[in-house]
């Protein structure tokens, strides 16, 4: 698959655009994405929510399953396990996601989330459903 290919599989949907995620960098089973923190992802506390922290990481791991299927599949998170080990300042975060294990029904990723000066917030790991894609279920359905 080239890079190109890869790219165009790897992609954004409306959420991250409304949560103001960017994809960074793709490769084979691997993803960057990131956010900017303001103050409207604040929660009661003056912290950033840990929703917002989650919801970076499960897109990290996501994609990077994503990144790794073979074209005509797809992914859906089954469970994810986000461990909080440090307060989210406001600004750049990123999310480094990589597949760790991806086969046909089922595949595991795991996030790195940290902040712009490299300080790890947050550690996640995720298990995903694999699907065919709409397309081919329904061209396999005939």
């Amino acid at each position: 698959m080239t890079d190109e290919d890869l790219a165009a599989r790897v992609r954004l949907g409306p959420y991250h655009e409304r949560a103001g995620i960017e994809l960074l960098r793709v490769a084979p089973g691997e993803v960057d994405v990131a956010l900017t923190a303001a103050e409207h992802d604040l929660n009661a506390a003056g912290l950033v929510h840990g929703g917002v922290i989650a919801g970076l990481a499960d897109t990290a791991c996501g994609l990077a399953v994503r990144a790794a299927l073979e074209p005509g599949f797809l992914q859906v998170t089954a469970q994810l396990s986000v461990a909080y080990l440090a307060p989210a300042p406001l600004g750049r975060i990123v999310a480094r996601g990589r597949a760790l294990r991806v086969g046909r029904r089922a595949a595991y990723a795991e996030a790195d989330v940290e902040d712009g000066a490299g300080t790890l917030l947050a550690r996640a790991a995720g298990t995903f459903v694999v699907l065919p894609e709409a397309g081919e279920a329904r061209a396999g359905a005939r």
